[in-house]
Order: structure tokens, then C-alpha cells, then sequence
């Protein structure tokens, strides 16, 4: 049998001997550097190695998605309660020659008029419009391209998600941190916002609900942020992926472009994609939506970048999504349920605690330091039981080495039945110290300042 080859994170090290070295541009050498960029940070897929599984076990066909039925993946950030069957439908109904042959439209107008009222809150008009991008993540890296002049700051949280750190490099910027910690309720904080600013700031990235902790602003900390931004000129991306389930029923979330009535929201961007509320990841659409001449000017960076618009099936099936209330229902209510396993898988861990409980999505953080290990060897010793989860050295310095991002969207109760019985035999395991070699292994390899410093934290 003819041996797979795989393209993942550790099969091969770029460095100076390899053949792209020479030819490699000063923007991609910064995100190569960077913690927080892909690869730079431990997961689960580089448990693979420190265990010694074989990836042929555990990848097939060159996917990279885990078996459900095996796995217990509470590392990835989809819905794993979607998609909804209205999406699906729709988008079968819709794949015909006549939507595969042609180029697509940017979008087709029911979905932008859908957006615009659902998710966005707003009319579409000559003060708003909304465009489409490649999910999220693309349509913040058409903004800062369009908007981000080299050396120009982007303030950002930390800890954050993983991939806005790249996307800043990307474009020439220069990431500005504000550490997000219970002295301001693990949200940002206005005034600390304002503190950060300096005559190099040009954009104020909120993740609004906050990946990873799932916590969001007050309208009244979103205004005055806004009115931030306006005084000293500076551009707001707003992604609020994450509002599509409300697990605290007390929790109200504000898209920033729909406060247009209470604040001038001229220089907003919002953003949001069908990856995450939907579990429609792989079919990579999102929206970008603000003022008219914002659009236009990302519609040019994404013109420029990539020229071709979005997929008009995928279109289609988003559509469905996102005026599916029924599965908004239902999807918020499998994730208020396993927040409440969850938490009570963690009252029964010595050392495991929730430093703060989510109130949108489906992302939350656990505290793992009481356990006398870090969270990296913890990962290592949870997949060896078939669960994944992503520790905090990617989302930041904060938590670096303490904190362990779930997913809890699963509709289905095994993963977390079997979280509950593996998480005390995992952390046993890593109590023994069979996974630290591995772990500051993958940090030497790193090199960097921030690998020196989690490498001190882990052998205390």
C-alpha cells in the first residue's frame, strides 16, 4: 500500500537552509516569528507526535477532522450541532450547472438584505451595505489590508484568537495587546482602550462575544468605544462570529454597526461568518458590512487579493442559516446543556476551575493550573484518552500555560461523559511528567522569547 504524505505542522521546518528562505518577504518572516501564528502554538495535532500515533490512524484521506464517533473533539471552534438541515437542503436544491458554471455575484441580493436585517440589525441603505467574504477571518484581513499602513498599530486582547495576530502581520501592522483578566471583567475595558492608544493606532479590534471566554460588551462599553475610535480617528473591526447562541439568558449582545441611533458608527466594520453559529465552516463564507465607502474600498483589497467572490451555493445554504430561528433554538439550547455538564465535570475536579462563564457561542475556558501541570501536558494526556482540546499558548501570554479552550457545541452527550472520565485519569497521567520532555521539546524548537518564557512556567 502506497504511504500517505501529509502537509502538516511538524513534518518540516522551514529555516534557512530551505529553499524558500532567500525568497521570503519581511511580512511572512514576521508571522513565521510570531506565537501566534499557525503552527507556532501547541494543539492537539502536535500531541500526535509527542505520542507517537500514526497519522494515517487518525487523518484520512488527508482530512483533518476527527472521527466523532472516536474522538471527543472539543478543540475545534464550529458548531457541531449544525449545520441546520434547512442549509443543507438549500444548498442540494441549489447545485445545478446554472450556479456551478458561472462566475458568482459578490452576493446574491436575498442574502444581503437578510444579512443586513438578522445579523447586522440594520436596513441596507446608502449608510450601510454589506459585502461577502471568505468567513470571517477573510474579511478581516481585507479591512486591515485596505485600511493598515505598514508600522501602523492594531490593538488587540489577550488572550484573543489565534489567527488576528497573522492577519495584522499580514498587512504590515504592528499587534497591540490589553490583557484580558478578571480586574475588568475578561472584557475590554474603555478607558484601558483608550490608555493603549497612540499616534501609530489606526484599528481597534473588538471580538465581541470574546473568543475565547465568551463574555460580551455592554452597549454602553461598545458606545463609548466607538466614541473612542471617532475622537482620535481611528477604525473599528468589529467581529461578533460568536452571538449566534446566548447561554446566559441575562446577556444582550450589539453588533457595534447597529448602534447608528446612539453613536456615529461611520468608521465600524462588522463582521461575522456562518463557520461558527452555523457549523457551516467548510463552506467558508462570511460578511463584511459599514458604511458604503468602506465596502467599496474592502471590495477593491478583495478584488485585488483574490478576485472572485464567494460561492453562490454556499450563498444559498447561508440564506437558510441564518433564518432558521428553530435551529437557533435548538442549538442554543444543546449548549446551554453541556455548559451545565461541563461545569459539573469541573466542580468535581480538584484543581479545575471556570474563571469566567461564558455568555455568547460556544467557547469557554477552564483554569488548569491547580492541578500542578500545564495545560500543554494536559492536552498531550487528554488526546492520549480521544479528547482534543487547544491549551492558551496560542491565544496569548495570559493563561499561556493555565488555560484550556472547550468547545461545548457537541449535540450528543458521549464526548462530555467521556471528558468527565478521562480528565482526572489525564491529569494522573501528566502528574507523572511522561509528557513534559515532548512538550518543552516543541517550545525549544521554537526558539523565541515567548517559547523561553512558557518554557519557565512549565518547569517550575
Amino acid at each position: 500500500m502506497k504511504k500517505q504524505r501529509f502537509v502538516l505542522s511538524w513534518e518540516k521546518q522551514l529555516g534557512e537552509k530551505s529553499v524558500s528562505a532567500p525568497l521570503l518577504s519581511d511580512r511572512i518572516k514576521s508571522v513565521m516569528g510570531s506565537p501566534h501564528a499557525m503552527w507556532n502554538y501547541m494543539s492537539y495535532r502536535d500531541a500526535i507526535k509527542i505520542l507517537g500515533m500514526k497519522l494515517e490512524d487518525i487523518y484520512k484521506d488527508g482530512r483533518v477532522d476527527l472521527d466523532p464517533s472516536e474522538w471527543a473533539d472539543l478543540g475545534w471552534m464550529t458548531c457541531y450541532a449544525g449545520p441546520p438541515e434547512s442549509a443543507v437542503i438549500a444548498m442540494k436544491e441549489q447545485t445545478t450547472s446554472e450556479n456551478m458554471n458561472p462566475y458568482s455575484p459578490d452576493l446574491i441580493n436575498p442574502v444581503r438584505e437578510a444579512c443586513a436585517q438578522i445579523k447586522f440589525k440594520r436596513e441596507r441603505s446608502d449608510q450601510f451595505e454589506v459585502i461577502g467574504t471568505e468567513g470571517a477571518q477573510a474579511g478581516i484581513s481585507y479591512s486591515l489590508q485596505t485600511f493598515l499602513n505598514p508600522g501602523e498599530e492594531v490593538i488587540i486582547t489577550d488572550p484573543g484568537y489565534f489567527h488576528f495576530e497573522s492577519a495584522i502581520l499580514m498587512a504590515g501592522g504592528v499587534p497591540v495587546r490589553i490583557p484580558i483578566t478578571e480586574h475588568n471583567n475578561y472584557r475590554l475595558n474603555p478607558n484601558e482602550v483608550e490608555q493603549a492608544i497612540t499616534p501609530l493606532t489606526k484599528v481597534l479590534l473588538v471580538c465581541n462575544p470574546l473568543n475565547p471566554f465568551g463574555t460580551v460588551q455592554t452597549k454602553a462599553e461598545l458606545i463609548a468605544l466607538a466614541e473612542i475610535a471617532k475622537k482620535h480617528n481611528i477604525l473599528i473591526i468589529d467581529d461578533f462570529t460568536h452571538n449566534t447562541q446566548r447561554i446566559d439568558p441575562n446577556a444582550n449582545h450589539y453588533p457595534i454597526t447597529s448602534l447608528w441611533k446612539e453613536a456615529d458608527v461611520n468608521n465600524v466594520i462588522s463582521t461575522f461568518s456562518v463557520s461558527h453559529g452555523y457549523g457551516m465552516a467548510g463552506v467558508r463564507l462570511g460578511f463584511l458590512a459599514g458604511h458604503p465607502d468602506l465596502m467599496r474600498a474592502c471590495l477593491m483589497s478583495k478584488v485585488g487579493l483574490t478576485r472572485l467572490n464567494t460561492n453562490i451555493i454556499s450563498q444559498h445554504g447561508a440564506l437558510a442559516a441564518i433564518q432558521d430561528d428553530e435551529y437557533v433554538k435548538k442549538s442554543e439550547a444543546i449548549v446551554r446543556r453541556n455548559y451545565k455538564l461541563v461545569k459539573e465535570i469541573i466542580d468535581k475536579t480538584p484543581g479545575v476551575v471556570i474563571p469566567v462563564e461564558p455568555q455568547y457561542g460556544f467557547s469557554m475556558v477552564v483554569d488548569v493550573s491547580g492541578t500542578g501541570v500545564s495545560a500543554q501536558e494536559l492536552t498531550v494526556a487528554l488526546f492520549k484518552h480521544h479528547v482534543a482540546v487547544y491549551p492558551g499558548d496560542g491565544l496569548g501570554s495570559i493563561g499561556a500555560t493555565d488555560y484550556i479552550r472547550l468547545n461545548i457545541s457537541r449535540p450528543d452527550t458521549w464526548a462530555f461523559e467521556h471528558f468527565s472520565k478521562s480528565l482526572p485519569e489525564a491529569i494522573k497521567d501528566a502528574k507523572i511528567g511522561v509528557y513534559k520532555e515532548g512538550v518543552c521539546q516543541f517550545f525549544e524548537e521554537k526558539g523565541t522569547e515567548r517559547a523561553r518564557k512558557i518554557l519557565e512556567k512549565i518547569n517550575k
